[in-house]
């Protein structure tokens, strides 16, 4: 049976670096989430308050209809292995941190109606990375709408990650601090994260 796979961090962690160096590495199916068709994105970045239910819900409608077509396809013996740089719990993360009480409580219950029957993933893999790398990172890649984030927004994020992550009991999940690991220009890293996946038996891994 494949495996179904997901890399989550935080923005600027490299989840998107990393799945497409796995699925070349490990000949898997890439799942890339398609943030930039967001059409409120940009707009939430400049008035938060008032487009952070509509970023969130487009957000949420998109990578449900990505990940039900992709993952209701009939099980095939010789398929391969499907990589993930984002997962669908995700969605509840950011809502939790960007919407107000009772957009949270609308939010979740959509959530749930929505994803009660979606695969769970086999694992998870959470990428740490100091605060001044995320703001490296995010700096890099140069996307105009990110360059006001600051590192309280990106610290809000991380806790609310931990929290989740906590929470998140049906899924295998491995942490792994990837500070000094260069996914682009070091293949050996690459393969150290595969082989960790392949001896992962649900220990933290540092």
């Amino acid at each position: 049976m494949s495996r179904y796979i997901c890399i989550e961090g935080n923005i600027g962690s490299g989840k998107t670096t990393l799945a497409k160096a796995l699925s070349k590495s490990m000949n898997s199916r890439l799942v890339l989430e398609e943030f930039e068709e967001n059409a409120f994105l940009e707009r939430f970045y400049k008035n938060p308050e008032r487009y952070a239910f509509p970023v969130e819900m487009t957000f949420l409608a998109e990578r449900y209809k990505q990940l039900s077509e992709i993952l209701s396809k009939p099980e095939d013996l010789f398929q391969n292995d499907i990589i993930a740089d984002y997962s669908i719990s995700k969605s509840l993360l950011f809502a939790k941190n960007n919407l107000n009480e009772h957009e949270y409580n609308l939010y979740n219950d959509l959530f749930e109606i929505l994803t009660s029957k979606l695969r769970k993933p086999d694992l998870t893999i959470y990428l740490e990375r100091s605060m001044g790398s995320l703001l490296e990172n995010i700096k890099k890649r140069g996307r105009p709408y990110e360059m006001e984030l600051d590192s309280e927004y990106l610290l809000d994020i991380g806790k609310k990650y931990n929290s989740l992550l906590v929470s998140e009991k049906e899924s295998n999940l491995m942490i792994l601090n990837v500070e000094a690991f260069d996914f682009i220009k070091n293949p050996d890293d690459v393969e150290k994260v595969v082989n960790e996946i392949q001896s992962f038996t649900g220990n933290r891994v540092t």
